[in-house]
């Protein structure tokens, strides 16, 4: 699995139906549910969104 740039080993055991190029929800190391790629783009924008608002330049002002 890649994200942000790091590239980690993931556990497809719970989600066998998952393979190269699936995206996959991914707590702690284990795959637990595939995602259709509409649905992955917007979490990972809501993430990113997330990311932003925490960050130090958003508090800046």
């Amino acid at each position: 699995m890649s994200f942000g740039g790091i590239t980690k080993s993931v556990s497809l055991a719970l989600v066998p139906e998952a393979g190269v190029g699936d995206h996959v929800i991914v707590p702690v190391g284990f795959a637990i549910s595939k995602l259709d790629a509409e649905t992955a783009r917007r979490t990972l924008e809501t993430y990113a969104d997330l990311a932003a608002l925490e960050s130090p330049e958003s508090t800046e002002g």
